[in-house]
């Protein structure tokens, strides 16, 4: 196989545990990383996604943070796509009558208004801090500053994430993504973006989809998949991206990527 860009989610994908690459992975990317470009693409803050460059030898690359809403090269902004604070303020109103609590997520900005074993996760998983502030109080910044969200979360529990959903997607389902990335999370990003737009943004005129070979796992990575010159699924991957994928490796957990790079993308 013989293409000049690697694009890869992370959580589920590349990362062989919660939160970090094997050294099998970071042999692998660095036996190509000199002929390819390997473009890390996830719904992870920068903050988040920067120790894996760090780690895979790849700071000198770009990065796809928050399914393709903020694209950064060496620190710089490439692409900026924000939810308005006033839709914000809007999911926030309908989260407080289901007891569901928000994470809001700007550039490497992160807020949370209180503590729980959800946010505990993310901190391990990510290596990221939130700042703890009530919600009303990061909203009202928000507005006198003039921004928005590169990315909501929606944390509560089965049931209330069941409740709210079909209401946030009747709603909101024109203007933004929505997607359950387990029983008890939705995370929301804009619609006019995707994990593939911004890899169309960074090839621009030099290169075509053809030329990519990209993995992941899940819903917000069929897409980028279906849309490259090979698409490879995960073993862990939903049934739906399985299907639509051109190839099937190992799990992550098996180090699916590395071995697929190890196989097929020989020097």
């Amino acid at each position: 196989m013989n293409y000049k860009f690697l694009c890869s989610d992370l959580d589920g994908t590349l990362l062989s545990t919660k939160s970090d690459v094997s050294a099998f992975a970071i042999t692998e990317i660095a036996r190509i990383r000199n002929r390819m470009q390997v473009i890390l693409v996830s719904a992870r803050m920068p903050k988040s996604m920067v120790y894996v460059q760090q780690d895979l030898g790849i700071l000198h690359e770009p990065i796809i943070c928050y399914n393709g809403a903020y694209v950064l090269h060496g620190g710089v902004a490439l692409a900026s796509t924000e939810i308005d604070i006033a839709m914000v303020r809007g999911i926030f109103e309908m989260s407080q009558g289901h007891g569901i609590h928000l994470g809001l997520y700007h550039k490497n900005e992160w807020y949370v208004d209180r503590d729980s074993e959800r946010v505990q996760k993310e901190i391990r998983y990510t290596k990221a801090v939130p700042v703890f502030r009530d919600t009303e109080t990061t909203l009202s910044d928000w507005e006198q500053r003039t921004i928005g969200a590169h990315k909501l979360m929606l944390m509560g529990t089965k049931d209330s994430t069941d409740a709210i959903f079909p209401k946030l997607q009747d709603f909101f389902g024109t203007g933004l993504n929505l997607y359950r990335s387990n029983d008890t999370l939705i995370e929301i990003a804009p619609r006019s973006v995707s994990k593939m737009s911004a890899i169309r943004h960074l090839l621009g005129n030099r290169a075509s989809p053809r030329d990519v070979v990209a993995f992941g796992d899940n819903y917000n990575d069929m897409e980028m998949l279906k849309n490259v010159g090979c698409g490879v699924a995960v073993g862990n991957a939903r049934a739906e991206v399985k299907a639509i994928a051109d190839y099937i490796t190992l799990k992550n957990t098996e180090d699916g990527v590395a071995h697929f790079i190890q196989k097929h993308l020989v020097i």
